[in-house]
């Protein structure tokens, strides 16, 4: 039922991010000069930085194999390799949130690039942190079985990988 239910939540998300693409191209399609004068983004670092989101993924499937198999220890590392990784991706949100030269109020396209990339980065600070609640980090007390909770929690972070994949093709690469 945990994984049912993981899949109905995550197709509201889906819908969720499928509106924020359809303000996108509603704005790109409005405007004949997009993106505006500027905006200079770095898809070059960035587009390193989604490497290392979509590593991540991999040592995510690694954490849960892991688990499956009854080996909590390395089940605990792959995780927190993952949330290092994420962690690392966050970091360079941050550091373009820093180095630009407009905001979610200068233009159209202000707006809708901090509204799809901040909630994008929620999503993957939620998922960090569910990544940390499940494995017990901090706790020290559970010794719950983590195969049922790693799995539902790698169908949420690979969702959050493939939006970020969208994401950064249509304002990286397709501007």
């Amino acid at each position: 039922m945990l994984a049912v239910g993981t899949v109905v939540w995550l197709a509201s998300e889906l819908m969720f991010f499928t509106g924020l693409f359809a303000g996108w191209f509603a704005l790109r399609a409005a405007n004949h000069v997009w993106p505006p004068e500027g905006v200079e983004l770095d898809p070059l670092r960035t587009g390193a930085a989604t490497a290392v989101l979509l590593a991540s993924s991999f040592t995510m499937h690694a954490g849960t194999r892991a688990a499956e198999h009854g080996d909590r220890r390395r089940a605990v590392q792959w995780v927190l390799a993952t949330v290092v990784m994420g962690g690392a991706f966050v970091a360079n949100q941050a550091l373009e949130y820093r180095g630009l030269h407009f905001s979610l109020a200068s233009h159209a396209y202000g707006s809708i690039f901090y509204l799809m990339t901040g909630f994008h980065g929620l999503h993957v600070i939620g998922g960090l942190g569910l990544m940390l609640a499940v494995v017990g980090v901090g706790t020290g007390r559970t010794r719950a079985p983590l195969d049922e909770g790693l799995t539902v929690t790698e169908y949420y972070w690979h969702f959050v990988d493939v939006v970020w994949v969208g994401m950064f093709l249509t304002i990286y690469v397709l501007g």
